[in-house]
C-alpha cells in the first residue's frame, strides 16, 4: 500500500492545471512535467512501445503472455487537473486509521473536512485517507487513475503467472477542459475496447454520461454618466440578470441528481458596458439536451427583441455525447468489469456519470470505453480526498479485467 501512496503523492505534487483559454495542446506547458515523468516510469517498470507525441499523448504496451488470440484492451486516464481550483503546491495529508471524525485540513484558516457534511467519509472507517491541506485541490481526478493503471501494469509484469492478452495504456492531457480525446489516435492505440479509470466511489461502473455543451453569453451595454443616463445607459449586468432569471431556476447542479440535466453558470464578469457569462449545459437524454440549447437560443432572441438586435450574443459548442449508444451494442465489456469487481468482493455501482470522461468522446471515435472508479471524492476543490484502499482495489480490478478477458477467449 505504501508503494501506491508514494506513487500517487509523486504525481499530485506536480502542477498540471489545464488552461481553457489556450489554443495549444497540451493547453499548459507544465503538463509536460508529469507527462515526461510518466514516460520514464513506464519504461522503468518494463512496459514496451512507450511513446509520447508532440501533444503529450502517452501510449505504452504490455504484451500478451498467452498463446491464444485475445482482443487487445486498453486503460486510459488523464494527467491534467481542473482550472476550477488551483492545483499548484499541493500538500497532501495522510490520515491513517481514519476514525470518522472531523479532519482539520487547515487549522489556521479553520478548514474542516467533516463527515457531517461529506457523508461519504463514513464509508472509510479505519482506512487510510489522503486529503489536501485545504488550500488546493488534491488531483485524485485523475492522478489516482494513473496511479492505478501504472501500478496494475507493474504488478502484471512482476507476476507473469497471471495470464493476460495484449494491454495498451494511454494517458491524455486536457480532459478537464473537454479536449482530452481530441488528438487521441485511436488507430495507433489499437485496442478493441478500453476503460477509463476516472470514476469516484469504490465500485462505480458507468457506461452512460451526459450530453454536454458549453455556452458563452456576451451582453453588450452602453456606458453613460449616471447623472445623465436616462434613456441612454444600457446596463449589461441587468440584462444578464434577465437572462439568468429566464432559465429554469431549479435546473442547476445543486438541485439535480440521477438523470436530471441542468444549466450551470460557472463564470460571470461584468461591467455596465459588457458582461460575459459562461455556462455548461448537461442532459443524459439527447432530445432534452437539444431542447436546453434551443431554450437558450429562444431567450436570447426574446431579449434581443426587447433590448435591440445584438444586445446579447450566444455561442454554443457541443463538447461530448452520451456513450450509452456506443457501449450498449458491446455490453460484454461492461459485464467483464462487473465480474472483475464481484470476484474481488466489490459491489458494482452501475449508474450514469453526472459528467463526462475521455471515454465518452473515445466511444464516438470507435473505441468503446466505459468508466471505472478511481476512488476519489469531492473533485475540483479543497475538500477532495481519496482512500488508499480504494486505489488498491481499483488496481486489482484492472489486473482482474486483464485476466478475465484472456480466460474468456481461450
Amino acid at each position: 500500500m505504501q508503494h501506491i501512496i508514494d506513487r500517487f503523492v509523486s504525481y499530485v505534487t506536480i502542477d498540471t492545471e489545464s488552461d481553457p483559454n489556450s489554443d495549444t495542446c497540451p493547453s499548459s506547458e507544465k503538463q509536460w512535467d508529469l507527462a515526461n515523468k510518466l514516460v520514464e516510469e513506464l519504461k522503468a517498470i518494463g512496459m514496451e512501445e512507450v511513446t509520447i507525441d508532440e501533444n503529450a499523448y502517452i501510449m505504452a504496451t504490455l504484451s500478451s503472455n498467452v498463446d491464444h488470440e485475445v482482443p487487445t484492451i486498453g486503460f486510459v486516464a488523464h494527467f491534467d487537473t481542473t482550472p476550477d481550483y488551483t492545483g499548484a503546491n499541493v500538500n497532501p495529508q495522510i490520515i491513517k486509521k481514519y476514525d470518522v471524525t472531523d479532519i482539520v485540513l487547515n487549522a489556521e484558516q479553520n478548514i474542516i473536512l467533516s463527515p457531517d457534511y461529506f457523508e461519504s467519509l463514513l464509508l472509510y472507517k479505519g482506512q487510510t485517507i489522503i486529503t489536501t491541506d485545504g488550500t488546493t485541490l488534491l488531483g485524485a481526478d485523475d492522478k489516482a487513475g494513473i496511479t492505478e493503471i501504472v501500478s496494475a501494469m507493474e504488478y502484471l509484469i512482476q507476476h507473469p503467472e497471471i495470464k493476460h492478452g495484449k494491454i495498451r495504456v494511454g494517458f491524455t492531457p486536457d480532459e478537464e477542459i473537454g479536449r482530452g480525446a481530441h488528438k487521441f489516435d485511436v488507430e495507433k492505440f489499437g485496442a478493441k475496447w478500453a476503460y477509463t479509470l476516472d470514476g469516484s466511489q469504490i465500485g462505480e461502473l458507468e457506461y452512460e454520461n451526459f450530453n454536454a455543451a458549453g455556452a458563452k453569453v456576451k451582453v453588450n451595454g452602453k456606458i453613460v454618466h449616471p447623472g445623465y443616463a436616462k434613456g441612454k445607459m444600457i446596463n449589461s449586468m441587468l440584462i444578464a440578470n434577465e437572462f439568468m432569471a429566464a432559465l429554469p431556476q431549479h435546473e442547476i447542479p445543486q438541485e439535480t441528481s440521477g438523470y436530471e440535466g441542468f444549466f450551470h453558470l460557472y463564470s460571470i464578469q461584468g461591467k455596465v458596458e459588457e458582461t460575459n457569462m459562461q455556462y455548461i449545459i448537461r442532459d443524459h437524454d439527447k432530445d432534452l439536451f437539444e431542447g436546453r440549447k434551443k431554450m437558450m437560443e429562444d431567450i436570447v432572441q426574446q431579449l434581443n427583441d426587447k433590448h435591440g438586435v445584438g444586445t446579447i450574443e450566444l455561442d454554443i459548442n457541443d463538447q461530448y455525447y452520451n456513450m450509452k449508444e456506443k457501449v450498449e451494442p458491446v455490453m460484454h465489456i461492461v459485464d467483464i468489469a462487473e465480474e472483475a469487481m464481484r470476484t474481488l468482493d466489490i459491489k458494482p455501482l452501475i449508474k450514469p456519470i453526472r459528467g463526462g470522461t475521455d471515454g465518452s468522446q473515445l466511444s464516438y471515435m470507435g473505441l468503446p470505453c466505459p468508466n471505472i472508479f478511481a476512488g476519489g471524492h469531492n473533485f475540483h476543490g479543497r475538500y477532495e480526498y481519496v482512500p488508499v484502499e480504494s486505489m488498491v482495489k481499483a488496481t486489482e480490478v484492472i489486473v482482474k479485467i486483464g485476466e478475465l478477458t484472456a480466460s474468456k477467449y481461450e
